[in-house]
């Protein structure tokens, strides 16, 4: 799917694969991923199995890779043997790389106990030319989400329930941040939501005049 100046992809679960104007691959917790374009920068919002994904970040992975992470990603990230480049965020930083402003926003559980609000949980807003995605990570509705009103061209929003925001917890969340497209996630891969939990959020979406699409998987 294009929009602005980017490509944005789903592939699955959580991940995205993002390509700039400029020709940067950016993926965004792969998982369950075939082996694709090799990638200039990976950012991993925490370090569960289905985000952290050391088998399916060496198919993508290569000398000169950036990994930008939450703290708790590091140690599974060192295991890599290629000569990458790793930049642990924390909530409120910022960074540029190859002209994607990277910004560490929060994510964490209020009403539950898989991501505590530390700094082993983050969310990402990136900065692409005229083109601004949020990618929630795994987070329930949380105030801070009402800094973003107006602010965001693509919400990344996971929908599947049980560790996260379910399918309605998530539209309220598209209602607070206002994107001009909401895209549902954490679902289909087998660790928790199913594309009725999607269809769902996209459905709620439309009754608040939110625009949302269901991608495909690439």
């Amino acid at each position: 799917m294009k929009l602005g100046n980017i490509e944005l992809n789903w592939l699955g679960h959580s991940g995205f694969l993002i390509k700039t104007a400029e020709g940067k691959i950016v993926y965004i917790d792969p998982y369950q991923i075939k082996s694709g374009e090799k990638a200039d920068v990976i950012l991993l919002t925490h370090p569960h199995y289905d985000h952290c994904s050391i088998q399916d970040i060496n198919k993508i992975v290569k000398d000169g890779t950036i990994i930008i992470m939450s703290q708790g990603c590091q140690s599974k990230v060192t295991k890599l043997d290629k000569k990458i480049e790793m930049k642990i965020m924390d909530v409120g930083q910022t960074l540029d790389v190859f002209g994607v402003k990277v910004g560490a926003a929060p994510a964490y559980n209020i009403n539950k106990e898989f991501h505590p609000k530390d700094e082993s949980w983050l969310g990402y807003v990136l900065k692409i030319g005229n083109t601004t995605v949020y990618h929630a990570g795994d987070t329930d509705l949380i105030p801070e989400m009402g800094k973003l009103a107006g602010k965001v061209t693509i919400a990344l929003l996971p929908v599947g329930g049980e560790f996260t925001m379910d399918a309605e917890e998530a539209a309220e969340a598209a209602s607070v941040i206002k994107p001009t497209l909401a895209v549902p996630m954490h679902w289909g891969a087998g660790v928790v939501g199913e594309r009725s939990d999607a269809e769902k959020f996209a459905n709620l979406c439309k009754e608040r005049g939110i625009k949302a699409k269901v991608l495909q998987k690439e």
